[in-house]
C-alpha cells in the first residue's frame, strides 16, 4: 500500500512540474483566468448605463416638460435631442442614433390636471431584445415615480395601480453581483479541463507515453495520478478566483465555506473525470485542445449562465441535466448571495459526484484499451 502511494505520489510530482516548469503552461494557467475575471467582470453586465433617446412632445405644457426632465436626469439615460415630427423619431431609431423615442401627445398635461389617462408613446429598438426589456423596465420605474409625485405634489387622483418593486437577495439588482460568481464556475472548469484533458495527450506527443507502460504502475495508479494535479490546480485556482470576486468585485459572501468548497470538489471530481476522457481520446495536445473547446461552449451555453434552464425547450432541459457547471453555478450563487448551507446544496452535490463517477469509470475503460 505504501509503495502504491508513493508511486502515485511520484506521478503527481511529476504532473505538476510539467505544468510549472513550462512557461506557456505557467501562463495559461495563471495569467489568463486573472485577466478573463477582470474584463468579464466589468464587462459583461445587464445594466444598461446609457440609454440615448430622443423626445417628440406635442403638448409643451408644465407636467410634460416635468416628465421629460426626470428621464434626462436620470443617470441611466441620455437625451440626445428634441423632434418635431413622427418622420425624425423613425429616423432616430433606424439609424440607430436613439435606442428609444418618447411620444407625448399634444393633451398630456391637460388630461392629467382634469384627472384623466394621459399617454405617452415609448418606442424602443427592438432588434436588441433583451436591451429593449431592460431599458422598458428603467421606464415604468421612473413612470411610476413620476405619476406618485403629481399624487403628492398636486393632489391628483393617483393611479389605479402602484408599483411597489424590491429584490431578494440582490436589493440593488447590481448584475454583477449575479455575473462574477457564474464567471468564477466558468474559469474554473476551463483550468481544470484544461490541466487534465491535455496530460495524456501531451506525454504521446512528447514520447513520454511509452515510459509509462514499462512503469510497475497499473493503470488505476496512472489514472490516479493524472487525475490529482487537476485537483490541486483547479482548487488553488478556485480559491484565488473566489478571493477576487470577494475583495476585487466586493460581492457579498453569506452562505458557507465548508459547503462552498463540498461543492467545489464534487465539482472538480466532475471536470477531472470529463478531462481525462477527452485525454484518453486525443491523440495530439491539438486534438485535446478541440475536445476542450468542444466541451466548453455548449457546457456554458447550457449551465444557465446567461440564459434562465426554465426558457429552454424541453428537450434541451434535459441535456443541461449532463452539465456539471449547471449544478456548480447554483452553488456558487447560493453560497455568495442565498446564504445555503450543506443541506440545501445536496440536490447539487450528488449528480455531480454522478457525473464525475461516470466521468472517471470511461476515462480508465479508455486508458486500459489505450495501454493495451
Amino acid at each position: 500500500m505504501r509503495a502504491r502511494i508513493l508511486r502515485v505520489f511520484a506521478l503527481v510530482v511529476k504532473e505538476l512540474l510539467a505544468l510549472l516548469r513550462d512557461p506557456a503552461s505557467r501562463a495559461v494557467l495563471i495569467g489568463p483566468p486573472i485577466i478573463q475575471l477582470i474584463v468579464f467582470g466589468y464587462a459583461a453586465t445587464f445594466e444598461l448605463k446609457h440609454v440615448p433617446f430622443v423626445v417628440y412632445n406635442q403638448d409643451q405644457g408644465q407636467l410634460s416638460r416635468e416628465l421629460v426632465a426626470r428621464f434626462a436626469g436620470a443617470p441611466s439615460f441620455d437625451l440626445v435631442q428634441f423632434v418635431y415630427d413622427q418622420k425624425t423619431v423613425e429616423q432616430s431609431i433606424n439609424n440607430k442614433s436613439a435606442l428609444m423615442a418618447m411620444d407625448i401627445g399634444p393633451n398630456f398635461s391637460a388630461d392629467l390636471e382634469r384627472g384623466r389617462p394621459a399617454h405617452v408613446q415609448i418606442v424602443l429598438d427592438g432588434r436588441d431584445s433583451n436591451t429593449a426589456a431592460i431599458a422598458m423596465g428603467y421606464v415604468q420605474s421612473i413612470v411610476t415615480q413620476f405619476n406618485q409625485a403629481q399624487v403628492v405634489q398636486h393632489g391628483m387622483k393617483p393611479p389605479p395601480t402602484v408599483l411597489l418593486d424590491r429584490a431578494w437577495f440582490n436589493p440593488n439588482l447590481d448584475s454583477r453581483w449575479f455575473i462574477v460568481p457564474g464567471i468564477c464556475g466558468i474559469l474554473t472548469l476551463l483550468v481544470s479541463i484544461l490541466t487534465t484533458g491535455l496530460s495524456v495527450a501531451r506525454e504521446r506527443e512528447m514520447g513520454t507515453f511509452d515510459q509509462l507502460l514499462v512503469t510497475p504502475m497499473p493503470p488505476a495508479e496512472i489514472l490516479l495520478g493524472k487525475a490529482l494535479p487537476g485537483f490541486l490546480v483547479g482548487t488553488a485556482e478556485g480559491t484565488l478566483i473566489v478571493l477576487m470576486a470577494i475583495f476585487w468585485f466586493h460581492v457579498p459572501f453569506t452562505g458557507s465555506l465548508i459547503a462552498l468548497y463540498i461543492g467545489l470538489l464534487c465539482f472538480l471530481f466532475a471536470a477531472v473525470g470529463i478531462g481525462l476522457m477527452i485525454s484518453s481520446l486525443a491523440v495530439t495536445q491539438q486534438q485535446g485542445l478541440l475536445g476542450v473547446f468542444l466541451f466548453m461552449v455548449p457546457a456554458i451555453v447550457l449551465s444557465g449562465f446567461s440564459t434562465p434552464i426554465a426558457n429552454m425547450p424541453q428537450a434541451v432541459q434535459y441535456i443541461t441535466l449532463l452539465d456539471p457547471l449547471r449544478y456548480f453555478l447554483i452553488v456558487l450563487r447560493g453560497s455568495f448571495l442565498e446564504g445555503g448551507g450543506v443541506t440545501l446544496f445536496w440536490p447539487q452535490y450528488w449528480p455531480l459526484l454522478t457525473i464525475g463517477l461516470i466521468s472517471m469509470i470511461v476515462a480508465g475503460t479508455l486508458f486500459r484499451k489505450r495501454l493495451a
